[in-house]
């Protein structure tokens, strides 16, 4: 009974009006920014590794691994399985479409939370309650989001990520699904009673170590197919556009589940990015708005794209026909759909390889992406909270975190799932119509940006000069604000 009730909601809440809805906005942005994703690509890669942490911020490197770690987690792997498996290899045509018009939503939340982000606790505070409330002046819509945050991010979506943490462990090395859910809450609450600094210091060095694995285990799975080349991407853009004859009669659910999917997997204009680009300390907003807008590629055109190759180059995944429920292709037999179609996939072509490294794969992907929804519940914590609270309201915080994630750990897949997607299309829902109703004060932003890169100048933003208001933090410029800070640490 409650398992269907979470069903008829999930449907409503990602139905074909979300899916025109997030490409409309997409594709809307794309066009107002003259194509930035484009444009600025060369510009996004200057940007990684440029600036240097604070006391009260984060490097751009280490927002970029924060939101990395949220976007490269279940949905890169598991997700992009799930979505072959209802969707066909169309799908994967979809999610590189999403990515695409995503990259411009991302760059706009992004720069909107560095626009309007405060310094509270002594860090950086942003997201979308914040420019909610100081952008179109809704506390009320701001307060709604935050608690549709909060409930998302520490009790809906961490048993999603803990899951399948526990479905690859105990396939690779069985390994009881309890055991898996203790050892990961011990190790997660080390690291998120450290704060934000310590969260960061892991992530920055953990996704790009695992990422570049990942990458190459691909790489040598393609090799080994290389021949197969021709045939894999045929036939995932005949899919995609209902030419192929074994995949045209399902053309509606790859478009459906690619984009679904790929939205879950980059969380563009999900509005969790722009929490961590608020952390960052940077001189001017745009500059963590290219950097954020670069993440959605990483995620989608690196990761995912590596999860479908790997599946497809193998054949090791089963498609159905969601509206009959019967088989359209059934490659492999005694597998549950999901993380196991990349274990075997990569077991096909590395035998006693392929179990194990995806199943340490996931989990760091997967682990660090839970340390993400903590920080992101956190800051909407720290929104809703008076600061007399703050430090009680954040330990019970850690501790139904931690509950929800081992649950999680311990329950069925099906059930994980659709609770981790109502929690994501409610945020969905409420950040695209925020951002695509403030998104003057982010294009003006870009404009200004542009500018200045074409005097030669290292862009600085002031917001009072733009006309920008209740964005305190930028009122009197970087520099002035930089020297308050210098004058606070000597007082």
């Amino acid at each position: 009974m409650l398992e269907q009730l979470m069903k008829n909601l999930n449907d409503v809440l990602w139905g074909a009006p979300l899916i025109i809805f997030c490409v409309a906005v997409g594709l809307y942005f794309t066009v107002r920014s003259n194509f930035l994703q484009i444009r600025h690509i060369k510009e996004m890669g200057k940007l990684l590794f440029n600036g240097k942490s604070s006391a009260e911020g984060v490097s751009s490197f280490q927002a970029l691994s924060l939101a990395l770690s949220a976007r490269i987690g279940v949905g890169n792997i598991s997700g992009t399985a799930m979505a072959i498996f209802y969707g066909g290899p169309g799908a994967v045509f979809w999610m590189w479409v999403i990515a695409f018009v995503g990259a411009a939503s991302a760059f706009v939340e992004s720069t909107l939370a560095q626009i309007y982000k405060e310094k509270k606790d002594g860090e950086y505070r942003g997201g979308p309650a914040y420019y909610i409330e100081k952008g179109l002046g809704w506390k009320w819509y701001a307060v709604i989001f935050s608690i549709a945050s909060l409930i998302a991010m520490a009790i809906l979506m961490p048993g999603v990520q803990s899951n399948s943490i526990g479905i690859a462990i105990d396939n690779a090395f069985s390994i009881d699904k309890k055991i898996t859910g203790i050892v990961l809450i011990i190790i997660l609450g080390l690291i998120i009673f450290g704060g934000i600094k310590r969260i960061a210091n892991v992530t920055q060095v953990v996704i790009p170590f695992m990422g570049m694995g990942y990458i190459l285990v691909t790489l040598s799975i393609i090799i080994v197919n290389i021949s197969k080349v021709p045939e894999v991407f045929s036939l995932i853009f005949s899919s995609a556009f209902g030419a192929d004859t074994i995949f045209g009669g399902i053309i509606g659910s790859a478009i459906a589940w690619g984009v679904k999917r790929g939205l879950y997997a980059s969380e563009a204009g999900q509005g969790t990015g722009a929490h961590t680009a608020a952390a960052a300390e940077v001189s001017h907003p745009v500059k963590q708005g290219l950097v954020q807008a670069f993440s959605i590629y990483i995620g989608i055109f690196l990761v995912c794209t590596s999860t479908a190759l790997m599946i497809l180059f193998t054949g090791a995944y089963n498609t159905m026909d969601e509206g009959t429920g019967e088989y359209i292709v059934q490659n492999i037999t005694g597998v549950e759909e999901g993380t196991g179609y990349t274990q075997v996939a990569v077991e096909s072509v590395f035998p006693k390889f392929g179990s194990p490294f995806i199943a340490i794969a996931l989990f760091f992907f997967a682990f660090t992406t839970i340390m993400a929804y903590y920080y992101i519940a956190e800051t909407n914590l720290a929104y809703l909270v008076n600061q007399r609270f703050s430090k009680i309201a954040s330990t019970i915080l850690k501790l139904v975190l931690l509950a929800a994630t081992y649950y999680g750990t311990v329950k069925e897949s099906g059930l994980a799932w659709t609770l981790g997607d109502i929690g994501l299309g409610i945020m969905v829902w409420l950040n695209l119509i925020a951002i695509l109703l403030l998104s003057k004060p982010a294009l003006l932003a870009l404009k200004d940006y542009e500018k200045q890169k074409k005097q030669g100048l290292d862009p600085t933003f002031n917001s009072t000069k733009l006309g920008i208001k209740n964005a305190d933090f930028w009122a009197d410029g970087y520099e002035e604000a930089e020297d308050k800070k210098e004058e606070q640490k000597v007082s």
